[in-house]
């Protein structure tokens, strides 16, 4: 998992009196390592889902405003770390549970330290990424209802580059330059070791839940703005429109807060109750984050998805669902009399009631 307690147990067990040996010491690693291959294989099927090319069913009436791929290639690049923090978290426990020799609590060799090390870093990169590519898809939304052009090079810099730096530094402090992180005995000791590698997790993780509500707010309102305006009026159908996004938009933070909560908790009472630390609830926190962490990619499939059972489907070789030409989304005539940016959005996430917004349009430029 993406918790940096967890990846404190690679380090070297020089001291064997340091309470976190002794919880490393008395943990059912077969059972957690378990839970983390069932819940990772699921995280890995809805990665796929997500990843796999759409078709969209009603091309006929999609709007021209914008490009029909813009918010799906946020959501794509989402599942792809998605996936591959899945695969790393399913190998790492896999091989735990059959190579008992590369499992920290039963091996102090440098095998199973380099080990636990590299996929620790490896899953803790990749979960960062999801975070960033979470709040880029945030930020796009907001850029794309105020008809801002997207910036796919500015995303890919924050939500690659941005996980390669935190990571690399947390854990570059933690393990230099032997992986005696247990040796630490000093309070001062433990904040400039130990510390950074917490920071460099949660701080952003932190921030993330508190920016992304935000600037989903925001966006709710542009909405409601963007469809009283433009449409003239503001009645049962428009305010049911706005609705459907705002519970969408709930649920994709819901997500986020239901994946990610238990680590900042179990991070925060780590610090907080060291001398008298309550080892059942943190154990049992380990349990709910090896569930969660993983299930992110499973549960993102079903929010991020266009919510309309009929807006789009897979698209398999010689499938019967919809045009099978890329460029048949151009190829219907622009009507001037329809409002770009809501008729039909270009993101997976307007999607839900734009059939309403739609029959609303007719009656208004009498079409």
């Amino acid at each position: 998992m993406a918790d940096p307690t967890i990846q404190t147990f690679c380090c070297h067990r020089s001291n064997r009196s340091d309470l976190s040996v002794n919880v490393l010491m008395g943990f059912n690693t077969d059972l957690y390592n378990s839970v983390c291959v069932i819940s990772s294989m699921l995280g890995i099927v809805g990665a796929t889902y997500q990843i796999l090319p759409r078709r969209h069913k009603d091309v006929i009436h999609r709007s021209f405003g914008f490009s029909s791929t813009r918010g799906r290639q946020v959501v794509v690049w989402l599942a792809v770390a998605d996936l591959m923090a899945s695969i790393g978290v399913f190998v790492r426990s896999f091989l735990w549970l059959y190579v008992k020799d590369l499992v920290p609590a039963v091996s102090d060799s440098l095998s199973s330290v380099v080990f636990c090390a590299v996929s620790s870093a490896w899953i803790q990169f990749f979960y960062t990424a999801t975070w960033f590519w979470t709040l880029c898809y945030a930020f796009d939304v907001r850029r794309m209802l105020k008809s801002q052009s997207e910036c796919p090079i500015c995303y890919h810099i924050t939500a690659w580059l941005s996980p390669a730096l935190l990571t690399s530094a947390g854990l570059f402090v933690l393990y230099a330059p032997d992986a005696n992180c247990h040796d630490v005995s000093t309070l001062s000791g433990a904040l400039t070791h130990i510390m950074p590698n917490y920071g460099a997790t949660f701080l952003p993780m932190a921030a993330i839940m508190i920016v992304n509500p935000i600037l989903y707010c925001c966006s709710t309102q542009d909405v409601k703005f963007i469809i009283s305006v433009r449409l003239g009026q503001y009645t049962q159908k428009e305010r049911n429109t706005v609705d459907g996004i705002k519970t969408k938009f709930l649920f994709i933070t819901l997500t986020f807060y239901i994946c990610w909560l238990p680590n900042l908790i179990c991070g925060v009472l780590l610090w907080s109750l060291w001398v008298h630390l309550p080892q059942s609830v943190i154990v049992s926190l380990w349990y709910v984050m090896a569930v969660m962490n993983p299930l992110q990619a499973l549960l993102n499939a079903m929010v991020y998805r266009r919510w309309s059972c009929d807006a789009e489907c897979i698209s398999w070789p010689c499938s019967p669902c919809g045009d099978s030409s890329p460029l048949s989304v151009y190829s219907q005539p622009h009507s001037f009399n329809h409002v770009a940016p809501l008729q039909d959005e270009d993101t997976p996430l307007l999607r839900s009631h734009e059939d309403r917004i739609h029959n609303t349009r007719m009656s208004i430029n009498g079409i």
